[in-house]
């Protein structure tokens, strides 16, 4: 397979800042146990994740393949490796803001120089699309992997227990692993950048991205997507401990089948890619996701959960909540194949930081939301909100579409 080797190390650097990235709600859940903090309180984590990667995208962006796409990736795993090497002597709150902010600072990184690398390492639209999609699925993968993880750390019998954070070792590990596979992993960059321009210029072209309409239009998709998705993948742990009253570690682990459903649906929104329009898988999911809301969500009211629940004897909506992430899963890599697609090589890197500038600002907006509407009302109506950004998004992906279909006429 053409360029298997730096493939292969994409996929295992998204791998490792999956886990990294989306244990934010379990560890939202654990500090709130370990240190006394509430919801909302707590729910500023995705907030010291989330912001960083959109200030460093934003600075970043235009001129990062100067820096190297490669040299990149590298100082985010180093940073990474390091910071996961103090967590377990963590014994304040503070530590965990400084950890989710050094992952958002080197995870804007690896973002902006995986999508960057993509055009490199494809040929095609169809295959641009397919990987990005076999991509983001992997990512989902990671997820569940960091779930699965935590949850074998977790002491259900003491919830002071802080022997969780031991589970920091083990990712310190992977991520010095991911920084050895990429030092000894080749990547011809050239394409990646515009030889006739300075920084100044590389800017001036990250500003002109703005003068599209179809550009607008997806950056308004990513941000309504990334609200919705967020808000479901950070509070379920809390939804599942404080509303169906399951264990933790139980709860923890319906952030893994969550995770297992969006890797599904991601994996498959890459053949999808290849058989039909990226408007029409959109569409459907978007509707299919927002019919399952309201038929999921009233079953979570008044159940009956047995002190000895697990996963072979709990209610059916146990199993049905986290299986709609499945539906959800394939708009975010259909709407960002189709920008990158869509725009020349050289400009991959400016458009991939405005990706994670809005994706982040995005999921920090969505969580914040949903951890004061949790705990002001209830889980249920925090996840009710979500149809109004799934309205809007529908909306502006038809938008989206209109515009390009013009622009090819």
């Amino acid at each position: 397979m053409k360029n298997f080797n730096i493939k292969a190390v994409l996929f295992l650097n998204y791998f490792v800042f999956a886990i990294l990235l989306n244990s934010v709600g379990t560890v939202i859940l654990q500090v709130q146990q370990n240190f006394g903090i509430s919801k909302s309180s707590a729910s500023v984590l995705e907030g010291f994740k989330d912001l960083p990667i959109a200030i460093c995208s934003f600075i970043l962006a235009s001129f990062l393949p100067k820096i190297g796409i490669k040299n990149s990736m590298l100082i985010a795993l180093f940073l990474v490796s390091c910071m996961c090497f103090v967590m377990p002597f963590a014994d304040d709150f503070w530590f965990f803001k400084l950890l989710f902010a050094i992952v958002g600072i080197s995870f804007a990184l690896i973002k902006i120089s995986v999508f960057t690398s993509i055009g490199l390492v494809t040929s095609t639209d169809k295959e641009h699309s397919s990987f990005m999609g076999f991509l983001e699925g992997f990512f989902m993968i990671g997820v569940l992997a960091g779930n699965v993880l935590f949850s074998l750390f977790i002491d259900d019998h003491n919830p002071k227990s802080t022997h969780w954070m031991n589970v920091y070792w083990v990712l310190g590990a992977l991520s010095a692993l991911s920084f050895l596979f990429l030092f000894f992993s080749k990547l011809n960059e050239s394409e990646a950048r515009s030889e006739k321009t300075d920084l100044l210029g590389d800017l001036r072209n990250s500003i002109s991205l703005f003068s599209y309409k179809k550009v607008l239009f997806f950056l308004l998709c990513a941000f309504l997507f990334v609200l919705v998705e967020q808000s479901f993948q950070t509070w379920t742990p809390t939804f599942y401990k404080e509303i169906l009253k399951l264990p933790t570690s139980m709860s923890i682990q319906a952030g893994a089948v969550l995770a297992g459903a969006f890797a599904l649906g991601r994996f498959l929104s890459g053949f999808f890619s290849k058989k039909f329009s990226w408007i029409y898988v959109v569409s459907f999911c978007v509707i299919g996701f927002a019919v399952s809301i309201l038929l999921v969500l009233p079953l979570t009211h008044n159940i009956q959960i047995n002190e000895g629940t697990g996963w072979f004897n709990a209610p059916l909506v146990v199993y049905l909540f986290p299986l709609m992430g499945g539906l959800l899963a394939p708009i975010y890599p259909s709407i960002n194949s189709v920008i990158l697609a869509s725009i020349p090589k050289y400009l991959h890197s400016a458009m991939s930081g405005l990706i994670v500038v809005f994706s982040a600002i995005g999921g920090t907006i969505g969580s914040m939301i949903t951890g004061f509407v949790f705990q002001e009302f209830s889980g249920q109506q925090a996840f009710y909100l979500s149809l109004i950004p799934l309205s809007l998004l529908i909306i502006s992906a038809i938008f989206m579409n209109q515009l390009k279909i013009n622009s090819k006429k």
